[in-house]
């Protein structure tokens, strides 16, 4: 199955990718895509509260973004290096991706600089892995955060800026429900929510959930397979709690919708839905309700998939070719979404992750 029967590119001039939050969050548009009367409409974030129904509920991603890209220089040569910190074993050495001119050898020092371009902290490869990342030891007995609060940058995406940070960054790369650190991407869907505008939806009788899932770095890796089946997801480290389980199955028992906030969302219940799914079959669960789930996910979700946790979603507009955007198409339907594409383009939308978003019901 070629994967051009489920994705799609299309031209997106570049005046249209957002290169910054409007100045108040809920002021970016907000297309409602119906995908009951197969119908596209034109709104404001700050209409959500309209547009949500009293019982339905709202799940967040409480994820938030650590400083992990890293600049620095090779002691050896004198070059300019760059990184993005993934993660810290329990041995306290890093995970990262790295590139640089030349090739990079076990054994070097790279010497990283804090924001104002400064030697701070010493970093030694160690080891080669699979994937293109490295091994890596800091110099310093400090704690992870405390090392990447010194040397870390917002890890922003290349086509904001060419990924280069400003000290804005730092509050609008991060929703205002961020709690558990370990993201090195924000869920941009939910960057459109301020306090206010929660405030409202929850006077309309809609109520709050929050998940956790920690964007790694392949979620804006673009599919380079032929095939979809073929494409080899990454994984990313989730949890879904005993209260966040109560409160769903609860609205989903009255008869509210799961209103999914971004794709990270959708991913973290439905991983936990196809886990009871496999019970069933197997005779370990009775019902279809969710139940907790922690751990690593790497769920593809794209077509035929049939959704289970959830009723609606919110999202931004996506990158061409990822799997994000088969996710969008999977749940919205190929031609509807992509209808939607290019009436955002048509309409001169706000693009990515700092721009505009879409309702789909």
């Amino acid at each position: 199955m070629n994967k051009d029967d489920f994705t799609f590119d299309y031209d997106l001039p570049k005046r249209l990718i957002a290169q910054q939050p409007l100045e108040n969050r809920v002021d970016a548009r907000l297309m409602l895509v119906d995908r009951q009367a197969d119908r596209i409409e034109h709104h404001y974030v700050r209409d959500i509260p309209q547009l949500l129904a009293s019982g339905d509920r709202l799940v967040f991603n409480n994820t938030k973004v650590i400083p992990a890209s890293l600049q620095g220089v090779r002691t050896s040569t004198g070059g300019n290096w760059q990184g993005l910190f993934l993660e810290v074993t329990p041995q306290g050495q890093w995970k990262i991706i790295c590139k640089t001119r030349g090739h990079l050898k076990a054994g070097e020092q790279i010497s990283l600089l804090d924001r104002h371009m400064r030697p701070a902290v010493q970093l030694q490869l160690i080891e080669r892995l699979d994937g293109g990342q490295w091994l890596a030891q800091p110099d310093s007995q400090a704690t992870c955060s405390d090392l990447l609060t010194q040397v870390g940058r917002v890890p922003l995406p290349h086509y904001i800026r060419g990924g280069r940070m400003v000290d804005s960054d730092e509050v609008n790369y991060q929703t205002i429900y961020a709690r558990e650190p370990g993201a090195v991407a924000a869920p941009t869907a939910g960057l459109h929510f301020t306090k206010p505008l929660l405030e409202s939806i929850e006077s309309h009788g809609v109520a709050f959930t929050a998940v956790t899932l920690h964007v790694g770095l392949g979620t804006f890796r673009p599919i380079q397979s032929e095939s979809l089946e073929d494409h080899q997801m990454h994984e990313e480290r989730g949890e879904l709690t005993e209260a966040a389980v109560k409160e769903i199955n609860a609205t989903r028992e009255a008869g509210g919708r799961i209103v999914a906030v971004g794709t990270t969302v959708v991913r973290v219940l439905e991983t936990a839905f196809a886990q009871v799914d496999e019970a069933l079959s197997d005779g370990g669960a009775t019902s279809r309700n969710l139940a907790a789930w922690s751990g690593k996910t790497d769920l593809f979700i794209r077509p035929p998939y049939q959704f289970g946790a959830i009723d609606a979603m919110m999202t931004n507009f996506h990158y061409p070719g990822t799997t994000l955007l088969v996710l969008v198409q999977t749940f919205g339907g190929r031609d509807l979404i992509r209808r939607a594409y290019e009436e955002a383009v048509r309409e001169e939308y706000r693009f990515f992750s700092y721009g505009d978003a879409m309702l789909i019901l």
